[in-house]
């Protein structure tokens, strides 16, 4: 990992586990309030796909002049149910502030669709960024992916898995340079009536799970976890970490203290 990969994963961090004190719409409010006082470039509804949840928001640097910006792909969570890009305009305005150009899309969620759909649709923004980021004066050669919650397990899905970029006409080695995770449930096994529905049957249960996945030949990865999360168990970080380091890719990851914040 570079060292703007980890300035920005910190600023991801607190944002994501302090700026809110609890998902409700209350705090989701809170924690945006202040940025509608912010002098922000803020693009809404570009769409990435024919459905009306494929479209995405950009969040853009004050000074828009000089070199491509590095771009950052946020990938909220909500349990592949809820969540909306407008409720983490916190993240784009904190991330834009720092000078990076921010991209955070909505996609399809259960019920209207089961597994692989919402991972299809992160594939198919990703793709509408690096062929377009470079008319907002973004860098396609620089493309960090993050992703929080189910969010994460989306995107270590599109970092492990080729082929969901490839099944877009793109190559996930020109498109993602790194990928960090926040609360990532990457390995567990739907254990409740709408996740065993949403990535059933029990066959199919390894296409969902990222480890599966891992060859050694996947972009670099920083994983991060709270050590007092209730929600996702450590086994979800520990299995991939061990995956990764046994197929000689390259990983890092963080424990923190305090409460995760699960959205």
């Amino acid at each position: 990992m570079d060292n703007v990969t980890d300035k920005w994963c910190q600023i991801v961090l607190l944002g994501l586990l302090y700026a809110i004190s609890g998902c409700t719409q209350v705090a989701f409010m809170a924690a945006n309030f202040p940025t509608h006082f912010t002098d922000m470039t803020v693009v809404h509804d570009q769409a990435y796909g024919s459905d009306h949840s494929q479209k995405l928001d950009l969040y853009f640097p004050s000074d828009s002049k000089g070199k491509p910006f590095e771009v950052i792909v946020f990938l909220y969570g909500g349990r592949w149910t809820h969540g909306s890009k407008e409720a983490y305009r916190f993240v784009g305005v904190t991330l834009a502030e720092r000078g990076f150009l921010v991209v955070i899309p909505d996609y399809r969620k259960y019920p209207q669709v089961r597994f692989p759909a919402f991972v299809k649709d992160g594939a198919k923004a990703l793709v509408w960024v690096a062929d377009h980021i470079a008319e907002f004066h973004g860098n396609p050669g620089r493309i960090h992916l993050v992703g929080h919650s189910a969010g994460a397990h989306i995107g270590a899905l599109l970092a492990a898995d080729q082929r969901y970029l490839a099944d877009e006409g793109n190559d996930r080695s020109r498109t993602i340079m790194d990928f960090t995770g926040l609360a990532g449930p990457y390995a567990f096994t739907p254990d409740e009536p709408d996740l065993e529905d949403m990535f059933g049957p029990p066959s199919n249960y390894p296409n969902m799970q990222v480890p599966t996945f891992i060859d050694g030949s996947q972009p670099p990865m920083l994983l991060l976890y709270g050590d007092r999360d209730r929600t996702v168990k450590y086994a979800n970080l520990e299995k991939l970490i061990r995956r990764i380091t046994e197929r000689g890719g390259c990983v890092q990851s963080r424990i923190y203290q305090g409460p995760i914040i699960q959205t």
